[in-house]
């Protein structure tokens, strides 16, 4: 984006179409879940969110292409619950964290490619490289579209869900979402998740849309080494995992958590103390380290706390309306990103560090509350 023109707001902007788009489909997403099934639902709908855009990316030749590949790439909300219900749903509860500790370290091998990537840049320079790259997410994303169709089937609840709404509208299903709501909000374990996943997505969509941005124009690391880092970040969420990660009760989310939420914010106060130059990109690999592995035990945790929690009989619109909840609120720091990086490329980090502290201590006071509620009374 930077080097087809867009200014650092404009990025911004475009983050929060992407988010506003997300929130839409979110919204949809329960009732359309439920009409199609889980299965047809993520091939379907994968396609529209991440094939056609890397289309888009790859041609794109200013800011009204990213604007169209936003809206459609939001569409990727539908398949976040549908592919979650199709993963999980005919699993034993007490699997699920492995589950997404398994997943968190498959998307991180994927980062190995990036090689690949540094190769191209450096050959072909940053704008045909990246060309190429989406080109070829365009051919891997529709293979994987048809394999997951062919290989999987559709869960338990999914085939009950499909009969039970065969003669029902797509509004006259959306208009049963305000009880959902009611049930979300009168849940404390659900308030908790509904707060721990707006935070996590604002601090991980802050990092994802600026990191590459400050270290390319704080840091000056070379284009040709900036797919690198995100492979290195990978290999060490993977490292972590089995020497760390595995080993912490997860069942026990109280530290784990506050865990996940310090590590990430010491990562950002050292990114936003790096100087610029050889010094400061050799120093990044310690930024990096702290942030790779608060993110993988947030990520992996955010999605087990909203699982467990999840009343399997609503499974679907529960995840659909607490999807929309999160991007409703996340909608406007894309903006609010773009705006303070205008003004210096660290303040999008001073608030993530915000957000992550934020989150501590909404973890100690809600395991706080639920001890106080389990312990028996004199």
């Amino acid at each position: 984006m930077l080097a087809l023109g867009l200014n650092d707001i404009e990025i911004g902007i475009t983050a929060s179409i992407y988010m506003f788009s997300q929130m839409l489909c979110a919204f949809l997403s329960g009732a359309l879940i439920d009409k199609l099934g889980r299965r047809w639902s993520t091939a379907v709908f994968d396609f529209i969110a991440w094939s056609i855009p890397c289309l888009i990316w790859a041609f794109a030749e200013g800011f009204w292409f990213f604007v169209a590949a936003a809206l459609l790439n939001g569409v990727m909300k539908v398949t976040t619950v549908s592919w979650d219900c199709l993963m999980i749903e005919d699993a034993d509860k007490e699997q699920i964290t492995k589950i997404y500790s398994w997943i968190v370290i498959c998307g991180n091998l994927s980062a190995l490619f990036a090689p690949i990537a540094s190769i191209l840049v450096a050959r072909l320079t940053l704008v045909p490289a990246v060309r190429i790259l989406y080109i070829n997410a365009f051919v891997m994303m529709t293979a994987k579209v048809i394999a997951l169709y062919i290989f999987s089937r559709e869960t338990r609840a999914g085939v009950v869900r499909m009969k039970e709404t065969q003669n029902q509208s797509i509004r006259s299903l959306l208009s049963g979402y305000g009880g959902i709501i009611r049930q979300i909000f009168r849940s404390p374990d659900m308030r908790f998740s509904v707060i721990i996943s707006v935070l996590i997505e604002i601090v991980m969509m802050i990092t994802g849309t600026f990191w590459q941005i400050i270290a390319s124009k704080r840091i000056n690391v070379p284009d040709a080494l900036l797919p690198m880092f995100p492979m290195v970040k990978s290999i060490l969420s993977i490292i972590l995992f089995f020497t760390i990660l595995a080993r912490m009760n997860q069942n026990k989310l109280k530290h784990p958590l506050a865990i996940g939420f310090a590590s990430y914010a010491i990562g950002m106060i050292i990114l936003i103390n790096l100087p610029g130059g050889l010094t400061g990109q050799v120093i990044l690999f310690a930024s990096m380290l702290f942030e790779a592995f608060g993110s993988s035990i947030l990520y992996t945790l955010r999605e087990s706390i909203v699982a467990i929690n999840v009343d399997p009989k609503e499974r679907s619109r529960i995840l659909a309306i607490l999807q929309m909840i999160v991007m409703l609120i996340s909608v406007p720091f894309g903006y609010i990103g773009g705006l303070l990086s205008s003004v210096s490329r660290t303040l999008p980090f001073a608030l993530n560090i915000f957000l992550l502290f934020t989150g501590i201590l909404v973890t100690f006071y809600y395991f706080a509350k639920k001890e106080a509620r389990l312990m028996p009374r004199q």
